[in-house]
């Protein structure tokens, strides 16, 4: 995920000042989530970023190429800004909403977009690959990376570290144990027990803020494992506190986990 940089002004401005808990809750709840933007929320909750610039290496990458892979390119946001895509380029989606955002987006820049299902084998060839990436996977298939891999390939992902916007989950859950998962130990292990030597591994904590709970609520309907089942019936009263939170104390802080991990078959 990646929240906008700054506020704004823009949409923030019908849904800020006086606006109402019911108001905000309504607005956040309409919606529509497809795709992998977040620019709804400009003016309305913020994100560092993390310092290596993803999105250029990426296409840095992707210059110096024949073949490459997307995986879980969610809307197809981040791929179709590559200024040179190789002669073959291919992104897969598993979230059947984004398949057909996806497919528009990308169209112009060449990439075939194929809707797989959720830990499911990849659809494609074996050794067919220069280069695999992937922002923000929901689980990373490391065999399945390393299969696609052509000898010499390389794997190049930013991905969501342990405990992401935990203090979010732990306004609404209440406390949590300490997270289990998403630690870059364990992509680093996954890697090499699938027989790819990682090169890269950078960490990084980002702020992120959130100016009213409509925006929250927008966010959790999205980002579905911060707080798995959510509802905004079944998670009304939690909500009311962040909301009463955010009005007398100010805007909700929490941080987000990053990590970059590059491997080569």
């Amino acid at each position: 995920m990646a929240l906008p940089r700054s506020r704004h002004a823009g949409h923030a401005e019908a849904v800020s000042g006086e606006a109402s808990f019911d108001e905000l809750i309504a607005d956040g709840a309409a919606a529509p989530v497809e795709g992998w933007a977040f620019d709804r929320l400009a003016g309305r909750a913020t994100e560092e970023r993390p310092p290596w610039g993803y999105a250029r290496l990426m296409a840095a990458r992707m210059a110096t190429v024949d073949t490459a892979l997307d995986i879980d390119t969610g809307g197809g946001e981040v791929l179709a800004e590559v200024p040179h895509p190789p002669r073959l380029l291919v992104a897969t989606e598993a979230w059947p909403p984004n398949v057909p955002v996806a497919r528009a987006r990308l169209r112009p820049i060449g990439a075939t977009v194929v809707a797989v299902r959720p830990d499911a084998p990849l659809p494609l060839r074996s050794a067919t690959f220069d280069l695999v990436v992937s922002r923000h996977p929901v689980h990373t298939d490391w065999p399945e990376v390393a299969r696609v891999l052509r000898p010499g390939g390389t794997f190049l992902s930013q991905q969501i570290g342990p405990g992401t916007v935990r203090e979010l989950s732990e306004a609404i859950l209440g406390p949590l144990p300490p997270p289990a998962h998403r630690h870059p130990e364990q992509a680093v292990a996954a890697a090499e027990a699938a027989g790819l030597t990682v090169v890269d591994l950078r960490t990084a904590t980002l702020r992120t803020v959130f100016h009213d709970v409509g925006a929250v609520v927008w966010f959790l309907r999205k980002v579905v494992w911060t707080v798995p089942g959510f509802t905004v019936a079944a998670h009304r009263p939690a909500l009311a506190r962040l909301h009463e939170r955010i009005r007398t104390e100010g805007p909700f802080v929490a941080h987000a986990q990053r990590f970059l991990i590059e491997a080569r078959r």
